[in-house]
């Protein structure tokens, strides 16, 4: 039997700053596959391109990754500034209406960093560009050397740094059976006002939001602003998350 498909969305990226492309990180490929045994499918985040209807009648899942991009404040009726670029506003008209779609149809969502901020927006709420500049709020960002340039390592980058406190009896509990975890921290938008669609189900210790789900969805729905992608294949707090996403892509795959 054939492995179901999970569709990992794609970002807006210039190659060698002159060719226009759509990039999808490879460790979300390989979370998908290695992980939450499916087949990962790279579609574009650009309207122009992808039509969501033919989307979802292909894909039995979808993950939304993180990227550089900030979604676009207008989104959540507040004003772009330069520092917070770069925006990406093609993958936002594909992200924000395939949230709406995933949980209306049932169809497994997994939201990552800007995914899971992206979620919060599709269920009403808002963000903040820099979530370090709140009173008591840590900085989020992936750590520096002295000198301010990006750390070299990358499991320096992507270690665990915050413990988050999950709802008990909540789905992430459940799944992983334990309210207390650590997680890793490379981002600097995050939630500032949750939706009404949206039930939180994880906080940090300096209060940031670091778990979702959207409530009353037909299906899977869940989202974490930390990278799960990044090492599924040895964390287990990570591998629970991508095997419970995998296993609701087989079941809607199997009642579709």
């Amino acid at each position: 039997m054939s492995r179901p498909i999970i569709g990992v969305i794609g970002n807006h990226y210039h190659a060698e700053g002159r060719f226009a492309t759509q990039q999808v990180g490879e460790k979300n490929l390989r979370a998908v596959a290695d992980v939450a045994e499916a087949m990962p499918l790279a579609f574009a985040g650009d309207p122009a391109i992808t039509d969501i209807q033919e989307l979802l009648q292909v894909v039995d899942g979808i993950l939304l990754t993180g990227a550089r991009a900030n979604v676009h404040p207008s989104r959540f009726n507040a004003e772009p500034h330069p520092m917070h670029e770069p925006y990406d506003e093609a993958r936002d008209a594909v992200a924000l209406p395939l949230i709406e779609a995933c949980v209306a149809l049932g169809v497994p969502l997994f939201g990552i960093c800007r995914g899971f901020q992206e979620m919060n927006v599709m269920g009403g709420g808002s963000l903040h560009p820099e979530i370090r500049e709140l009173p008591g709020r840590i900085n989020h960002r992936m750590p520096r050397l002295d000198n301010g340039e990006i750390h070299p390592d990358p499991a320096v980058i992507f270690a665990d740094r915050h413990a988050v406190k999950l709802t008990s009896g909540g789905v992430f509990a459940n799944i992983l059976g334990r309210e207390d975890i650590t997680v890793n921290s490379l981002h600097g938008q995050g939630i500032l006002v949750i939706g009404d669609r949206i039930e939180v189900e994880g906080i940090a210790e300096d209060g940031t939001i670091e778990a979702i789900r959207f409530r009353h969805a037909g299906g899977f729905a869940l989202g974490v602003q930390w990278h799960a992608e990044y090492d599924p294949q040895t964390n287990p707090v990570n591998r629970a998350l991508f095997q419970a996403f995998g296993q609701a892509v087989r079941d809607f795959r199997a009642n579709r």
